[in-house]
């Protein structure tokens, strides 16, 4: 061997070894890049995931507020009482209108329940309930009125 050929032979195992290194380094640098990837899917998951989030909280929020407000929504309260005899009187001691008051089916020996109804709060209709000719006094009536589409049964008072 000549010594001449010692740089020729150094160069070539320098050269073996840059090539290991570059290979080395493009393995390390394609992890890397598949790293930096998964961890951009991560983070758009997680964006979703906290969009979705915050859209359910402010449906929870609307859904709450919704119900505090028909919470406070001032009510009819229709209450049936007893004044003496035949006679009895419906009394709206809620603190809204109760207007449209319609019986539903009143029964044959009541008189004054067939007419539509306006009350304010506290104030009331006389109505009569006859329990003779072998006609029991009922013992609720049934009404609905504007917002209430659903009858509601009123209990009558024991005489």
């Amino acid at each position: 061997m000549n010594w001449g050929d010692v740089p020729a032979w150094a160069a070539f195992v320098l050269s073996g070894v840059a090539v290991w290194v570059s290979v080395k380094a493009r393995g390390d640098g394609k992890k890397s890049a598949d790293a930096s990837a998964t961890s951009a899917q991560a983070s758009v998951r997680s964006a979703v995931a906290a969009e979705g989030a915050l859209a359910l909280q402010r449906q929870e929020f609307n859904e709450r507020r919704a119900a505090e407000a028909e919470a406070s929504r001032p009510r009819v309260d229709l209450r049936i009482e007893y004044v003496g005899g035949d006679r009895y009187r419906v009394v709206n001691h809620g603190e809204a209108p109760a207007e449209n008051v319609r019986f539903v089916q009143p029964p044959e020996q009541a008189h004054g329940l067939n007419e539509v109804l306006s009350l304010a709060r506290n104030e009331g209709h006389d109505f009569y309930v006859l329990g003779s000719a072998g006609l029991d006094i009922p013992t609720s009536l049934k009404a609905v009125w504007d917002g209430q589409t659903e009858a509601v049964t009123l209990r009558m008072p024991p005489v």
